[in-house]
């Protein structure tokens, strides 16, 4: 799809990558409704991007609540929305016995429930409209497992897992699903835990303007997937083919993950 032919529901919209992906999206002519939980950062964002307010509309919701999905579904079917950008999620880092139960449970709401439940509510109007995306924002976490990010890889593949057996059960309609996959972004998202661990394990870290630029190629494409960065691109590929052959790839990971703090 065009970007001037989308009118776009982008969750986390407030985020490091939220953000620059709105800047992305209304520079490329798209309308967009930025969602979020502060009704006052997301129209501090809305005024930064757009100042004559001619591309941008805001809705507060909380995601976690079943009336919050309910009450951004309905504005954004009123709206018009053909393409909906599910860009929301918490973080989870550390060995999985210091991660206490109740984060586990946070992260798999935000980062996969309530994108399954905002997808479900709106589908019916999706598939109304002559031509609709549905776009995943995930990680390549979301293809292969790292130390230290058991609960976050969980609620990432389980998305990965969702846009891909929707993809194939909406095959006969107008509604493409799709899986972006950033690598590492170089947000507030990370805590001083995860920059140690990337800068000790030599990981890649992306602005996010590039992930954005990313998201831009991916709406105008409809391919199903689409991931980020070298040697990423090619892990995913062995990993996806051949799981085990990984496996022995990860010591400094571990032995990182052993002396730094968990988040």
């Amino acid at each position: 799809m065009k970007a001037a032919q989308a009118r776009v529901l982008l969750t986390g919209a407030t985020g490091g990558i939220g953000q620059a992906m709105a800047q992305a999206l209304v520079s490329g002519g798209a309308s967009v409704m930025l969602a979020g939980r502060r009704d006052d950062t997301l129209k501090a964002l809305a005024r930064r991007i757009d100042p004559g307010a001619a591309h941008t509309v805001c809705q507060q919701a909380d995601l976690l609540q079943p009336q919050g999905v309910a009450s951004l579904a309905a504005a954004a079917a009123h709206w018009g929305c053909n393409v909906v950008v599910h860009a929301a999620g918490i973080p989870a880092f550390g060995p999985l016995q210091a991660i206490p139960a109740r984060d586990m449970g946070a992260v798999l709401q935000t980062n996969l429930l309530a994108p399954m439940l905002l997808t479900q509510a709106l589908l019916a109007h999706l598939c109304a409209q002559p031509q609709a995306q549905v776009i995943c924002v995930g990680s390549a976490l979301g293809r292969i497992g790292l130390p230290g990010y058991s609960v976050y890889s969980a609620s990432k593949f389980g998305l990965r897992g969702f846009a891909e057996a929707l993809r194939r059960e909406l095959a006969d309609t107008a509604v493409r699903v799709q899986y972006l996959g950033p690598r590492s972004t170089r947000t507030a998202f990370n805590s001083a835990g995860v920059d140690a661990y990337n800068q000790a394990t030599g990981t890649a870290v992306d602005a996010p303007e590039r992930v954005a630029g990313h998201l831009m190629a991916l709406l105008a494409s409809g391919a199903a997937e689409r991931f980020i960065g070298f040697p990423e691109t090619l892990a995913v590929r062995i990993n996806g083919a051949v799981p085990s052959w990984l496996d022995g790839s990860f010591k400094t990971h571990r032995r990182t993950l052993a002396v730094l703090p968990s988040t």
